[in-house]
């Protein structure tokens, strides 16, 4: 059998690579039952099923690459109106596993002919189920209870625990290397590694610099030693200072700013990036959505690395997810229970510390205006008056519409990061660096 229904939108594009299914539906015999093929989105429109349900088919078996997002549960056992025409049961046997941006969850399910369904599979882990099927009531028996699913935050950290541990396994890398600071977003980091990975493959280094708070210091040790992680202290000061004299000369008749503050962030890249050559561990890199949407990110400093966790999960999201961390462990985490992120990190003010007294506001309004604003670009599509609308100020939303388009530049050469959204940046939202389609 050849699918019929190929998808070309968003995360697919499989009209690229494949030509769709033609020529008659197969049905086969299996133990005195007529069974059909129908893979992943066939079951969506009304032609496959409704063939496979004139050639016989008594039950269909439906083979999935599904992947995860915060919706698809819901989307799953509500889109299959084709299905619903035909009244044929049918199994949804769905894959598992990281592959790069994309997480697959499994929770495979049965579906009797009159909508009932059972639950057969957990999510983010493989497993084996045992299902009867009884061809004379058209209907499935299970011989365990339904399994419950994931949900809330505790889905979205194991679809990010399962994307991290399955990129860095199946790359073979012996562990992560990540620049531990004492901010939310290494610390939620360390924590999604560990728990995907186990303490002893989890390298937390913090590079301190002169901007550096003793708060920092200690919180970053503090989230490290709690995750059981090994931790390192790498000073960057004698490197700044070697490259502030050597570029002295060139630099003497200019006034300190964004670019001194850059040269702090790349060396902690080069620095991370050394380890990582010498000893194999993939660099993990912290940013979150909020900061790739408007870059405020430093391109081959706090970008530089192999994967990142957190690449779509908005600011707002970020400290929602530490908090629910600190009051759960998820299931199949390697990582110690408690308060594996101190308190500190959590509620004091965000801060690249690239200067004196510097805070996430300082450039970015508060992270919930941000992050609504944002949402309503990215993942709502919606105009500057839709967002206009909702109360906020004019001109912050021009400035933020303005620097998530040409941050495009700085998107396209970060690393990848599991979908967690239902849009995210890379293989969902697809524009050109260099563009004159806006109007300023």
């Amino acid at each position: 059998y050849d699918k019929r229904e190929l998808p070309n939108y968003g995360v697919f594009d499989e009209k690229r690579i494949f030509d769709p299914g033609e020529g008659a539906m197969p049905v086969f015999d299996l133990g005195g039952v007529r069974v059909g093929i129908a893979i992943c989105e066939d079951i969506w429109f009304p032609r496959v099923p409704s063939a496979l349900a004139e050639a016989g088919a008594e039950m269909l078996i439906v083979p999935n690459g599904s992947p995860w997002r915060r919706t698809v549960q819901v989307e799953r056992h509500t889109t299959f109106s084709a299905w619903t025409k035909t009244g044929v049961p049918y199994l949804f046997v769905n894959q598992v596993g990281g592959q790069d941006e994309l997480v697959f969850d499994g929770a495979s399910y049965a579906v009797d002919f009159d909508g009932t369904e059972h639950q057969l599979l957990g999510d983010f882990v493989t497993g084996t189920a045992l299902v009867s099927f009884d061809g004379e009531t058209h209907r499935f028996a299970p011989a365990d209870a339904p399994t419950q699913l994931s949900k809330g935050w505790e889905a979205e950290y194991r679809a990010a625990m399962l994307a991290l541990g399955d990129y860095v396994n199946k790359n073979r890398f012996p562990g992560v290397v990540l620049g531990m600071s004492g901010g939310i977003d290494s610390a939620l980091t360390a924590a999604i590694a560990v728990d995907a990975l186990g303490p002893e493959r989890v390298w937390c280094v913090m590079l301190p610099s002169k901007y550096t708070s003793s708060d920092s210091l200690e919180d970053a040790k503090a989230c490290a030693e709690a995750l059981g992680a090994r931790y390192d202290i790498i000073n960057i000061r004698p490197g700044v200072n070697a490259l502030d004299e050597m570029l002295a000369d060139a630099f003497a008749e200019t006034q300190p700013g964004t670019t001194e503050e850059n040269i702090q962030s790349r060396l902690r890249a080069v620095t991370l990036m050394a380890l990582s050559n010498k000893f194999g561990h993939m660099v993990v890199t912290t940013g979150n959505k909020s900061e790739m949407a408007v870059g405020y990110a430093t391109l081959y400093g706090d970008m530089c690395g192999g994967y990142n966790a957190l690449k779509d999960f908005w600011k707002t999201e970020v400290f929602e997810l530490a908090k629910w961390r600190n009051s759960a462990v998820p299931a199949g985490a390697r990582g110690p229970g408690g308060e594996v992120i101190p308190t500190r990190i959590i509620t004091k003010p965000p801060s690249a510390e690239l200067r004196e007294d510097q805070t996430d506001q300082d450039s970015l309004p508060p992270y919930d205006v941000l992050d609504d604003i944002l949402r309503g670009l990215v993942e709502g599509e919606e105009d500057v008056d839709e967002i206009l609308a909702r109360g906020h100020d004019a001109a912050t939303v021009r400035r933020i519409e303005h620097l998530l388009y040409i941050a495009e530049y700085k998107r396209r050469q970060a690393p990848p990061g599991v979908k967690i959204g239902g849009k995210n940046f890379g293989r969902d939202r697809r524009y050109p660096i260099t563009n004159r389609f806006r109007d300023d």
